[in-house]
């Protein structure tokens, strides 16, 4: 193991050192794996190093903005297979209702160390600073669902891919490693502690407050083996073909991986590795897609605490929006319209349809749909917060670093300005036209129909 490269991943949070306990406790939070987990790994060895065993905590928050039925069913399938994978480990798997951060500091009061992985959001960011101010023990945060660690690629906030693509390549090699698993030499099954029972997923969302109006996905199992599953099936049979044509709406070759990689279900250094194991000469698309442009939305969202409201955006573009406020829209619809896919737009209509069904949308759609929206919407204020809400409500990578660039890309995030037009001022354009040329959305509109 790099030792230099492990230790850019681990950060004490509170200063504290190991006290005395009955276990070392880990709390997974974003990490919802257990093969493949630094967090973890580092959690075992603390444990074995003190003799003592090691305890797997998961908060389920109740409150997790915009988060529905659909995102916490995906969710506890992934995390149901890492209670009985950390059972074959002698390690008990404790999961607690209620403010995570408050039950890890309740649990901390026996634990002689506390690990934690990492996560982006505010939310997430509010729970660690909490822990951090009232734990007595030491919380140690490793980061492990990034290639290169957010701060280690770069201290602020990136203009571009192009900026931060030199510096995250710099340092690709250094950080593109993957832990050994850590055999644990202490049970920690017979611990009494309280926990709700995670195999029983309908009895857990029956009884939490939780939006209940977005259904699961009838197309995406959650858990590890899944995620594994999907990527093999794409390195086997899809990987060349989505090099040679990126996201072409109408084939939908696509690893389906972002899900996964959204709650940790699989390691973004995992896949990067069995893709650069391949023979294949065309793999730039695909670790384009899942290193540079997925790290640089982290960077966003890390680094700018704007990133869900339209005051995010760059200033050049947020001027051009707002300076063609009172320009003519031919067609303006309501936030319901939106929702029920029925626009003048066959090819819109079919990306929210197929989002709306299946949890995901194409990634060249997407983008289409956000530019749309702007454009059918009263004020460009009102379409990101519309497209924002659309995006989190249904897509299972909502919530998500990339899905709040998404969006932000869409009103120029990340982006240049173009030729100045009507509404969107120098704001990139997106028209049907363009997909038509581009595509043949026939076969996009087919395959969706079967979908839905």
């Amino acid at each position: 193991m790099n030792n230099t490269a492990f230790n850019n991943r681990v950060k004490n949070l509170n200063n504290k050192k190991v006290k005395a306990g009955d276990f070392v406790l880990y709390w997974m939070q974003s990490s919802h794996r257990v093969e493949n987990n630094w967090a973890l790994t580092y959690a075992a060895n603390q444990a074995n190093k003190a003799n003592l065993p090691l305890v797997v905590f998961f908060g389920l928050s109740q409150d997790f903005p915009d988060a529905n039925y659909r995102h916490y069913w995906f969710m506890l399938e992934g995390l149901k297979e890492v209670a009985a994978e950390l059972k074959k480990n002698k390690t008990k798997f404790v999961v607690k209702v209620g403010s995570p951060a408050k039950n890890l500091v309740e649990l901390s009061k026996d634990a002689a160390l506390v690990v934690v992985d990492k996560a982006y959001l505010k939310t997430n960011l509010g729970w660690y600073k909490y822990a951090a101010e009232n734990c007595e023990a030491g919380l140690i945060q490793v980061e492990d669902n990034v290639v290169v660690p957010v701060e280690e690629a770069s201290s602020k906030e990136e203009y571009s891919a192009a900026t931060l693509r030199p510096k995250i390549l710099s340092k690709l090699n250094y950080f593109l490693e993957l832990p050994t698993a850590v055999a644990l030499n202490r049970s920690s099954l017979n611990l009494e502690i309280d926990t709700i029972n995670i195999d029983e997923l309908e009895d857990i969302l029956s009884t939490i407050k939780v939006d209940k109006t977005v259904d699961k996905s009838p197309f995406f199992r959650g858990g590890t083996s899944q995620a594994n599953k999907n990527l093999e099936d794409f390195y086997q049979n899809d990987f060349v073909e989505y090099e040679k044509t990126g996201n072409n709406p109408e084939n939908g070759l696509n690893s389906n991986l972002s899900p996964y990689l959204h709650f940790g279900q699989i390691s973004p250094i995992y896949v990067a590795l069995k893709m650069l194991r391949t023979n294949q000469l065309e793999k730039h698309r695909f670790l384009e897609q899942l290193i540079i442009r997925r790290e640089l939305a982290i960077n966003f969202v890390y680094y700018n605490n704007k990133y869900d409201s339209f005051s995010g955006l760059p200033n050049w573009a947020q001027k051009n929006l707002t300076e063609h406020l009172d320009d003519k829209r031919e067609f303006v619809y309501s936030l319901n319209e939106f929702e029920e896919g029925s626009t003048h737009d066959k090819y819109w209509n079919a990306a929210q349809k197929e989002m709306v069904k299946t949890g995901k949308m194409n990634g060249y759609m997407r983008m289409y749909w956000g530019k749309k929206i702007i454009e059918w919407t009263k004020t460009p204020m009102e379409a990101f917060e519309w497209a924002l809400y659309l995006n989190n409500k249904y897509e299972l990578d909502g919530r998500d670093p990339n899905g709040y660039t998404g969006v932000a890309w869409c009103f120029g995030k990340h982006d240049r300005p173009w030729s100045k037009r009507s509404i969107f001022g120098n704001v990139r354009y997106m028209n049907d036209k363009g997909l038509e040329r581009k595509f043949e959305m026939k076969k996009y509109l087919d395959r969706v129909k079967l979908l839905v």
